[in-house]
């Protein structure tokens, strides 16, 4: 008994799979948001009930406490925040730290580049970056501040120079990090390009590498901070000036204790402001706009 095999044209073929396509029905499934989850989907609301929450346990501890000495509430500290800066006193301490800062942080982003490319180009460069890192990099900076005041005398180069010992190795370390974390496709990239040296660096590595980059300068810039404000105490206890930290100090010596808080909440909120506005925009402008990050 033979059997006979039907043969099928690729046409034929064709034409099922198109009449099978427009026979389906394809929608796309949508779902409907309420007004709450459409508002809680917000990063800035979210961050900003995590804020009310903390200031409102705050303030029913500080209640419960019922000591000012020891914690005074919320609602005292915003009214002794509002005084000074009403009064020019905080204002003028913010000013005089922030110079002091910027100052310091940049030079210490311009010394760690610099380190990190010399550690990139040369052999010799990255021994250097490495004894360097592992000799200082450990050593907390406010134990260089004795030998500052030695070396620079009583002002603000004593000052500058810790936040820059401060500064320099953790982003020096994020740098250096990054750019050996770049893939060997990119780095061949570069090669086919006859890329060498700092065009190398600055076409290549640097784009490649830049969420790291941003994560050393993220930690550098509070590190920047937490110095700052011990060395200020300490300078200001020495010369009778200086910036927030001696604010906080000598609001201490005064028990004007929710002017110290005052000072802190100071702190705090140029730190929200810096991240999510100078560090959120460079981030949605370079890492995120690159792919980098979602």
């Amino acid at each position: 008994m033979s059997k006979t095999k039907k043969t099928v044209s690729i046409g034929d073929l064709r034409d099922r799979y198109e009449k099978e396509l427009k026979s389906s029905q394809f929608q796309t499934a949508k779902i409907e948001l309420s007004i709450f989850e459409r508002i809680f989907d917000i990063g800035a609301v979210r961050k900003t009930l995590i804020i009310i929450t903390l200031a409102l346990i705050w303030q029913l501890y500080a209640v419960y406490l019922d000591n000012d000495l020891m914690l005074p509430t919320f609602l005292v500290t915003l009214e002794g925040f509002w005084s000074v800066i009403s009064s020019g006193e905080l204002v003028e301490k913010i000013v005089t730290s922030l110079r002091i800062l910027f100052t310091a942080y940049l030079c210490g982003v311009l010394l760690a580049g610099t380190l990190t490319v010399l550690a990139i180009t040369t052999r010799i460069g990255t021994d250097f970056l490495e004894v360097l890192t592992a000799m200082f990099n450990p050593l907390p900076a406010i134990a260089l501040l004795p030998l500052a005041l030695l070396w620079f005398g009583l002002g603000y180069p004593s000052i500058i120079f810790v936040i820059i010992h401060a500064v320099t190795w953790p982003i020096a370390l994020n740098i250096y990090n990054g750019f050996m974390g770049v893939s060997g496709t990119l780095r061949m990239v570069g090669r086919n390009y006859e890329l060498k040296g700092l065009g190398f660096v600055f076409k290549i590595l640097i784009p490649a590498a830049f969420a790291s980059i941003l994560t050393g300068l993220k930690v550098g810039w509070a590190f920047s901070w937490r110095t700052l404000i011990a060395a200020e105490l300490v300078f200001g206890v020495s010369s009778g000036g200086g910036g927030l930290g001696w604010f906080i100090y000598e609001k201490k010596n005064q028990l004007d204790i929710d002017l110290v808080f005052a000072g802190l909440l100071s702190v705090i909120i140029i730190g929200i402001l810096i991240e999510n506005i100078v560090f959120k925009s460079i981030e949605k402008k370079t890492v995120i706009k690159w792919g980098m990050k979602f």
